[in-house]
């Protein structure tokens, strides 16, 4: 159940009454960082002070600054790295050297915290975790979405480079295929790190990570949660920062000169799509007499007609509330700020937990999932007619009344009361 908000307090230790001092880190792109930069502004009205490591990305590095929470950088950019992985074939390597990484940045940014909390990529989490372990710091290990959680209810998510085999349709031989194959990809790499910091070695990384009190960081209207008697999740709400920049202005005109358009923007994904996508998405939208705003995104989109505007960074929780529909990725901020906004979607997702995403969308009634990850302008069409019909806005918007913004409060009590105890 979802905690209701009392007043913030100051919460000290009992040394002399220093104030709390809180490590948050992450590694993994926007979806992955935002959620702790709402969690970071919350526990500095509790009056803890708070730091953030998580990759270099510029993005990221300016909305951390805009709450003025100090970033340590760790790793190589998210985006870099994406980009050094078409085949996936150095992964293994990259993926031992961000371990290390994790090992040589997060001790001296850790020192002296109270409480650590680790979420992102599976490898950094596992070395972040393990760093606290190591300077005898109580540590969380937060989900984003619940079917990185072991649950014989539901599939687990397939490593890109380990899809799973045909014919197994039991979750839990899948579970432990998914234990096993994360151990040989990380373990050795981990173990290295850990016994050269005085640990000893583990022999499950995704057991060791999930832990057996794992936070589930989002809405149970979006995200259900299933009850399992040997796994005790704890479900906080989802993570939100308060957004209130305003619109760029050219953006704020465009919207001001007509009928709410279409947004549409796909993230972090670089979409395997043809260059023509731009293009696509413009005719899908027009055969329902709609304008875009286009985002550029990983992708890279653009295009120049008079009825379409290209935006970069933007504050979605302002735009979203001014569109007809968000079509997009299906990325657990991405949905939940549409959820929130009850802006329609049409959901096209491509890797990891978005289909899922997508899934729920469908399953409320506030959108619809793409079927498949490449949409041609005949099936965008073809989505985008449920999603601006007025039963689906209607539902979009009653569903966006029942959702509730308040996880960091949650979250926050929950880092913050065993401390000041």
């Amino acid at each position: 159940m979802i905690a209701q908000n009392p007043s913030p307090k100051v919460v000290t230790c009992g040394n002399g009454g220093a104030k709390v001092r809180v490590l948050l880190s992450a590694y993994g792109s926007r979806g992955d960082v935002e959620p702790l930069a709402g969690l970071a502004a919350r526990l500095r009205e509790h009056g803890a002070q708070v730091r953030v490591c998580a990759p270099p990305d510029e993005d990221m590095a300016r909305r951390l600054a805009g709450i003025d929470v100090p970033l340590v950088p760790v790793g190589p950019s998210v985006r870099e790295l994406a980009r050094a992985l078409p085949s996936h074939s150095s992964m293994p390597q990259r993926m031992a050297e961000l371990i290390a990484t994790q090992f040589d940045v997060l001790p001296a940014a850790a020192r002296g915290c109270d409480a650590v909390a680790a979420t992102g990529g599976l490898p950094a989490a596992a070395g972040a975790l393990s760093v606290a372990e190591s300077l005898g710091i109580r540590a969380v290990s937060v989900a984003f979405q619940q079917h990185g959680l072991p649950s014989p209810d539901h599939r687990p998510l397939a490593w890109p480079t380990r899809p799973f085999p045909a014919g197994i349709t039991d979750n839990r031989v899948l579970w432990q295929r998914v234990a096993r194959d994360f151990t040989e990809m990380f373990g050795p790499a981990l173990n290295a790190s850990r016994v050269a910091a005085g640990l000893p070695p583990v022999d499950d990384v995704r057991g060791y990570v999930r832990g057996d009190r794992p936070w589930l960081a989002t809405d149970p209207v979006l995200d259900p949660l299933w009850r399992r008697p040997d796994l005790a999740v704890v479900q906080t709400g989802a993570w939100i920062l308060p957004d209130d920049r305003p619109l760029p202005a050219a953006l704020e005109t465009f919207l001001a000169a007509g009928e709410p358009p279409v947004y549409v923007g796909f993230g972090s994904m670089s979409m395997p799509a043809s260059t023509d996508l731009a293009d696509v998405v413009i005719e899908a939208v027009r055969a329902h007499g709609r304008r875009v705003v286009l985002s550029r995104g990983w992708a890279d989109l653009t295009a120049a007609h008079d009825d379409c505007f290209v935006v970069g960074e933007a504050n979605h929780q302002v735009l979203f509330q001014r569109v007809a529909a968000v079509v997009h990725h299906g990325g657990a901020g991405t949905t939940m700020t549409a959820a929130r906004a009850g802006a329609p979607q049409v959901v096209v997702p491509q890797v990891i937990d978005q289909p899922y995403w997508a899934g729920r969308v469908a399953e409320l009634g506030i959108g619809v999932a793409h079927d498949g990850p490449v949409p041609t302008a005949e099936s965008l069409t073809a989505a985008l007619g449920t999603a601006l019909s007025e039963q689906t806005s209607i539902r979009a918007r009653t569903v966006a009344g029942t959702i509730n913004p308040d996880g960091t409060e949650v979250a926050a009590r929950l880092l913050l009361d065993p401390i000041g105890r």
